[in-house]
């Protein structure tokens, strides 16, 4: 029974999630109304909100006793996560990247149950890249199996990080550090504008490492995301502790193993160790 129920939200989170992308695919080309949310680098579309009250809207009617989390509807304060099932949505992320029509964009699904992922979506149906993962059955691309990179030397690694925080007036200065450090450890840096699609290509193996972490980003931005990284042999880990990931609190650190995410922690601790000790002096 157990088998089938999950094999029910499988299928209908799969079937809305195409349904909603499709929106997504149909629109990006065209003229979008936005409103700015906490910056001219967070935006909300007309389209956001419409895909979430189509997923929400399906998923409440075959699912009435279920709890949500969404960026659009949910607002300001996240609620508690429980143990009922609870999906976990974000309609567009990477919607600076729909608005100017990059490809990078996707539509975000996951469910936890009791507080841990079970199930997670993550599809940009302009690549036609579908991300898929279910607790404890692997992580897939398309229907074909993906593997977290083998790379363990930080220099040898892709590094992705989100570097439009440096807007901000009080986390200038650090994330100004941050990118230098990890501009002169990794290989290289890459910024994509969309955390849970970046998160998929660690799970992919074509990026091993993404730092994520500031205003605006929150527990749909790497929910979903981060049952594909572990299924596919990674791990994301909190960027302030080390431990593993709280979804609820979404500081995060990915990478393609424990040796290359500690690299990654250490070297943001020690930038903003050094941001300190000058603002000391």
């Amino acid at each position: 029974m157990a088998r089938y129920i999950e094999e029910v939200y499988y299928e209908t989170a799969i079937k809305l999630t195409r349904e909603a992308a499709q929106i997504l695919r149909d629109s990006i080309d065209g003229l979008k109304t936005f409103d700015e949310k906490l910056g001219n680098w967070d935006l909300v579309t007309e389209y956001d909100r419409k895909i979430e009250n189509v997923i929400i809207g399906k998923l409440k009617n075959a699912f009435p006793s279920h709890k949500f989390i969404a960026e659009e509807s949910t607002g300001g304060e996240l609620p508690e996560l429980t143990d009922n099932p609870t999906w976990i949505i974000d309609p567009i992320d990477g919607t600076t990247n729909f608005i100017h029509g990059f490809p990078h964009t996707c539509v975000v699904v996951g469910l936890a149950i009791k507080k841990e992922m079970v199930l997670g979506i993550v599809y940009n149906p302009i690549l036609e890249q579908l991300f898929t993962a279910r607790k404890g059955r692997g992580a897939f691309l398309n229907g074909k199996s993906i593997r977290v990179s083998k790379i363990e030397d930080l220099s040898k690694a892709l590094v992705c990080m989100e570097c439009g925080f440096i807007k901000i007036d009080d986390m200038r200065e650090k994330m100004v550090e941050r990118v230098r450090a990890i501009v002169m450890a990794a290989q290289g840096i890459r910024t994509l504008g969309v955390a849970a699609l970046t998160l998929c290509y660690v799970a992919l193996g074509i990026v091993e490492a993404y730092y994520i972490e500031g205003p605006g980003i929150s527990t749909w931005d790497i929910a979903a995301a981060s049952l594909i990284i572990s299924e596919a042999g990674g791990v994301v880990v909190d960027r302030v502790t080390g431990e593993p990931i709280d979804i609820m609190k979404p500081r995060a650190v990915a990478a393609c193993n424990e040796k290359i995410a500690r690299d990654v922690v250490r070297i943001i601790r020690d930038a903003d160790l050094r941001v300190n000790t000058r603002a000391k002096q």
